[in-house]
């Protein structure tokens, strides 16, 4: 975090050679006092970086945990049954949230866009990125968040798939092995879903699928080092590209959505808050990934990352309360087992 202290048994040797015993203070010729010093703010400063690093992953799991329950009571239980127009919300915010954090805050320095080919490549992965956020908040409709989480763990899997489809990126043959569990572990939770629907499965898997699809995506567009841009930057740029996407989408396939959610704030003012909060958490999902990622390891945030779907999954079932099956629950296992494989094969093969 900060600078070393300085090392006093070094200088207390120093000055003891260079002065004769009359000069020598009190403080130097007692040194356990120059000692205690630095010794008792190493500590202190290890204990400060091990509380803000916990207090970061803290807000990472409650922003993306936090969205994804609100996205399941609004669209589910709440009855606002206009994803669409709910991932626009999204964007909107981050589009607004991204540049005060940037231009203002400084939070990070600003990265420019610099060619049209630089742009269009942005434009593409927006694309995909609505895709993604959209399909996943159709299936949170029909399907209960603990089998979302199931399929949407099975990310890996497309990634490895499109990785070798687009750039014939072939990983060593144990990482396809542990992809096995992974699959299989889907397949048995389906099987045992009672909540198991058809349209939402497939939005789900579709979401997942574009998810993989934007990150390979992400390393051949923007891979020379002149067109790489950090999370934070390409959120800048993508998010309101997506709302420019997702405008015309909303208008079209949502009939009247704008009246509708205005009649909703009309008789319930709660859903322009619920749209609010949730709005800016789906920034905070995004801006905490960041900084997490900045100020951990990437084998902590894999690690991290496994654990906060099953964190997800057991909150979301005691809050919504939807049911369960040992069958489900074990496929989920058998799905966390194999990214957990998955990711330690990956790491051994770099």
């Amino acid at each position: 975090m900060g600078e070393e202290p300085p090392n006093n048994l070094h200088q207390i040797h120093a000055i003891s050679l260079h002065l004769s015993p009359p000069d020598l203070t009190n403080e130097h010729r007692h040194p356990s006092n120059n000692l205690h010093r630095p010794i008792s703010k190493k500590p202190r400063m290890k204990s400060t970086s091990r509380l803000f690093t916990i207090s970061l992953v803290s807000s990472w799991y409650c922003s993306n945990i936090g969205v994804l329950l609100l996205n399941k009571y609004l669209l589910s239980n709440y009855g606002f049954k206009y994803p669409i127009f709910l991932t626009m919300c999204h964007m909107t915010a981050c589009s607004l949230l991204s540049y005060v954090a940037i231009a203002w805050m400084k939070m990070v320095p600003m990265q420019t866009i610099r060619s049209r080919t630089q742009f269009i490549k942005i434009s593409a992965l927006s694309l995909v990125f609505c895709v993604s956020v959209v399909f996943g908040n159709i299936s949170l409709r029909f399907l209960p968040v603990s089998f979302n989480q199931a399929v949407g763990a099975t990310t890996p899997f497309f990634t490895a798939v499109f990785a070798y489809l687009m750039t014939l990126k072939r990983e060593a043959w144990l990482t396809y092995v542990t992809l096995i569990p992974v699959v299989t572990g889907v397949i048995i939770a389906s099987g045992g879903e009672p909540s198991f629907h058809l349209f939402g499965f497939i939005m789900c898997i579709s979401a997942t699928a574009a998810r993989a699809l934007k990150s390979v995506l992400q390393g051949i567009l923007l891979s020379s080092e002149g067109e790489k841009l950090n999370s934070m930057n390409l959120l800048l740029y993508m998010a309101p590209i997506a709302v420019v996407f997702l405008l015309p989408a909303t208008l079209i396939m949502e009939e009247n959505v704008v009246g509708i959610a205005l009649a909703l704030a009309r008789d319930d003012v709660k859903i322009i808050w619920y749209l609010l909060f949730n709005s800016a958490l789906a920034y905070f999902v995004n801006l905490t990934n960041f900084l997490v990622t900045k100020h951990t390891s990437a084998l902590t945030l894999q690690v991290l990352g496994n654990a906060k779907g099953a964190v997800a999954v057991v909150i979301s079932i005691l809050i919504f309360r939807n049911p369960v099956s040992v069958t489900g629950m074990l496929g989920y296992s058998l799905t966390v087992f194999g990214v957990v494989l998955y990711s330690e094969a990956k790491k051994r093969s770099k």
